[in-house]
């Protein structure tokens, strides 16, 4: 009897135990503080359930995925996916929310809408559309166009700023081509406004993406949106200022080990950092200065330390600083961005990041890891002694991956918006893209085109990297403008000169000719193939195609009427393949600056210096034909075939752009000019003074293009060894060029 009462209490027990448990009346300590950070984070019973349209994942309330337990047991990229976003189209990526099919037919090409009458566009913002519509990208049909880029200003979306843009959502979504954002871009530089700043643009972009300042990790869009850095409305167009490192300092240290100097928030979000830097500012070699003085009402809300960092503030100039420190603190300010990052990059500072979630700047395709010291801002007081342990020779390697990242997507509104859309375009053309070492090496993507080729040897840039070298013959291309009456002309001559060398592998004539094509006994026979191609259209830059035929690496290209040795030929190949990516070759000829006249001038006088090698009788890589081709704008290759002048020019602005470097002029040959003067009809080219006018005229057309004078001086000449020197000719490998 009383077994069956024990087991009718124990019983009993357990039921109201279970139905405590169901009723909420009794919880398990990890479950009341999960209640009590729902109701610190602003919980609501009452808000709804979200919807997820994708299939399994994690499940988890939505109020409880940022409680502490939550954040400490799931990934940064997940918690980004699930949690919701002030962006509607939070779950769009490429495959979702872009028609690719638009780009199928006619390529990557974008249309700007046009600019409707009385709306106001920021000088950014139109820097921005003249660069898209100066591309090579640009489409004026939109039936054409793959991406589409609106007319009206999204750069600034702060309410308090002058340039904001009124009732943009009425006018967006009347825009025909809208379609709910899908294939379009917008760029915004500022967002939100006081006292949050949020990452609200004001309008709802439905599927578009974002190329956009100070975006966080959490917002951004995984291979979708596109983080820019925040730049200035003083930001060249096109161009811009070089690095100012101009040479390697060996240890790299410079006067201060870390500075920074800029605005101090006293109240609202971006002012704890700045407010705490006092405490590692040392005023030796460690300077972080701020300042409360900004704002109508910095004097109403000063706290006690302002009239002391005031006055330290002044003491220091910026530039100095900047120019003369090993790093340079990069603390976010009111948004994630700061207009410090960008010139920390030029000054060859290396930037320490403090801006938690801040999805730095063309972080899909760049490696910051190389550039930057990533730092928290929750571990200031550890900066310091980070910095100080970086070994030299990694802080050498920083500072040149600096310049470098500046030059090549940083330093115009230009670079940033063509980087933007390469991007997107290595996305729709995913088989055909840029690999990481492509984007993170010297040229940089903007001119290495992935559509030229898939390997990376086929370039004239990584044969270092990869241990590989060049092919070890080239393809001789003669410019062939002549009739072919005699069979003593230069152009023969030279066809057999050139057959001769060791390391011809074909000859190919570009017949430019207005004469039939000579029948191909008039051609002397030779131990090397050569083809007869007629120029396209009959026009100078034909010379440049990437013709099909070319298989070798490198390419020497003639004048009909070049006077060149054997000898000659052989060496300047054998320099060319120590120098594969810049041009090797014969004749010089320099520019300068006219101040009387400010403009740039074109000289072929004998001089101790030359910035460019004339193709002429020059030796290049071939790829440099796919890059006139297909890089230069129509404009420039028009005045080039409009006047039947300057190709090699702009072949020489083109090949200094991408190397940054000057050509390499062989062993002068003295009588090239002279020779080259009294042969065939083109000696009246040559005296002719309207010659040399369309050419200082060239030169100041590329250089506006290029937004800057790429060319560089040099005043290296390359002579074989034993050249000239007293020693038995017999002795000499290169003996020919001395009898000459």
């Amino acid at each position: 009897m009383q077994a069956k009462k024990r087991y009718l209490i124990l019983l009993s027990a357990g039921a109201c135990l279970v139905l405590l448990f169901y009723l909420g009346g009794v919880q398990l300590p990890a479950a009341s503080r999960s209640r009590h950070d729902r109701s610190r984070n602003g919980y609501r019973p009452d808000q709804p359930w979200p919807h997820f349209s994708d299939p399994l994942h994690l499940f988890l309330p939505w109020d409880q995925t940022d409680t502490e337990e939550y954040n400490l047991h799931i990934s940064p990229r997940h918690k980004r996916d699930v949690n919701t976003s002030v962006y509607k189209g939070k779950r769009c990526r490429m495959d979702s929310c872009f028609d690719f099919s638009l780009c199928q037919k006619n390529g990557f090409k974008v249309y700007v809408y046009p600019q409707q009458k009385g709306e106001k566009i920021s000088e950014s913002y139109q820097n921005i559309l003249s660069t898209i519509e100066g591309s090579r990208f640009y489409t004026s049909d939109p039936g054409q166009a793959c991406l589409f880029v609106l007319s009206l200003d999204t750069l600034d979306r702060d309410q308090l700023s002058p340039q904001y843009v009124h009732n943009l959502k009425t006018k967006v979504q009347n825009l025909p081509l809208w379609n709910d954002g899908r294939n379009h871009l917008i760029f915004n530089l500022y967002s939100g406004t006081w006292p949050d700043y949020t990452e609200d643009l004001g309008f709802d972009i439905g599927q578009a993406m974002l190329a956009k300042a100070s975006i966080s990790t959490e917002n951004v869009r995984p291979n979708f949106d596109v983080s820019i850095p925040l730049f200035s409305k003083e930001h060249p167009r096109t161009g811009g200022e070089r690095g100012y490192l101009k040479y390697n300092s060996i240890p790299p240290f410079r006067k201060y080990m870390l500075v920074f100097k800029g605005k101090r928030y006293l109240t609202g979000i971006g002012s704890d950092t700045r407010n705490a830097l006092h405490h590692v500012h040392n005023a030796e070699d460690v300077v972080l200065l701020t300042t409360c003085k900004h704002g109508k009402d910095w004097q109403k809300h000063k706290d006690a330390r302002c009239d002391k960092d005031n006055a330290e503030y002044d003491k220091y100039d910026y530039k100095e600083m900047l120019h003369n420190s090993t790093f340079c603190l990069v603390p976010r300010g009111r948004r994630l961005g700061s207009f410090r990052f960008l010139e920390a990059l030029q000054a060859a500072c290396v930037p320490v990041m403090l801006s938690n979630g801040w999805e730095l700047p063309f972080s899909e395709i760049i490696d910051w890891n190389t550039a930057a010291v990533i730092g928290d801002e929750r571990l200031l007081l550890q900066i310091p002694t980070t910095v100080r342990s970086i070994h030299q020779d990694k802080i050498l390697s920083l500072r040149q991956q600096t310049q470098f990242l500046w030059e090549a997507y940083f330093s115009s509104v230009e670079k940033i918006v063509l980087t933007t859309l390469e991007i997107i375009q290595d996305r729709v053309f995913e088989h055909g893209s840029r690999s990481s070492l492509m984007w993170n090496s010297h040229p940089g993507g903007l001119f290495a085109l992935p559509q030229y080729s898939g390997y990376l040897g086929d370039f004239p840039f990584y044969y270092a990297t990869l241990g590989i070298k060049p092919y070890p013959k080239f393809t001789a291309v003669i410019h062939a403008v002549s009739p072919l009456v005699s069979q003593s002309q230069p152009i023969l001559k030279l066809l057999v000169a050139v057959a001769k060398s060791q390391y011809c592998a074909q000859i190919i004539v570009l017949w430019n000719c207005d004469k039939p094509l000579p029948a191909k006994h008039r051609w002397p026979a030779t131990s090397v193939p050569v083809i007869v191609i007629e120029g396209e259209n009959k026009v100078m830059s034909s010379r440049f195609l990437p013709y099909e035929t070319i298989v070798t690496d490198a390419v020497l290209s003639l004048d009909e009427d070049t006077v060149l040795s054997t000898t000659e030929v052989d060496f300047a190949f054998t320099v060319w393949q120590s120098f594969p990516e810049r041009i090797v070759g014969y004749p010089a000829r320099s520019h300068f600056w006219d101040s009387n006249k400010e403009r740039w001038g074109y000289t072929s006088k004998w001089t101790n210096d030359y910035s460019m090698v004339l193709t002429g009788a020059a030796i290049y890589h071939r790829y440099y034909h796919y890059l006139y081709t297909n890089y230069l704008p129509t404009s420039l290759k028009g005045m080039v075939d409009q006047l039947a002048n300057c190709e090699d020019i702009l072949m020489n602005f083109l090949v200094s752009a991408v190397t940054k470097l000057p050509p390499i002029k062989v062993t002068q040959k003295k009588q090239y000019k002279e020779t080259m003067m009294g042969q065939s009809s083109r000696a009246s080219r040559w005296a002719d003074p309207d010659h040399f006018a369309q050419r200082q005229t060239c030169m100041n057309k590329f250089a506006s293009w290029f937004g800057a004078m790429p060319l560089v001086h040099s005043q290296m000449r390359l002579d074989p060894v034993l050249f000239k020197d007293q020693v038995s000719i017999l002795r000499k490998k290169y003996r020919d060029i001395e009898r000459l």
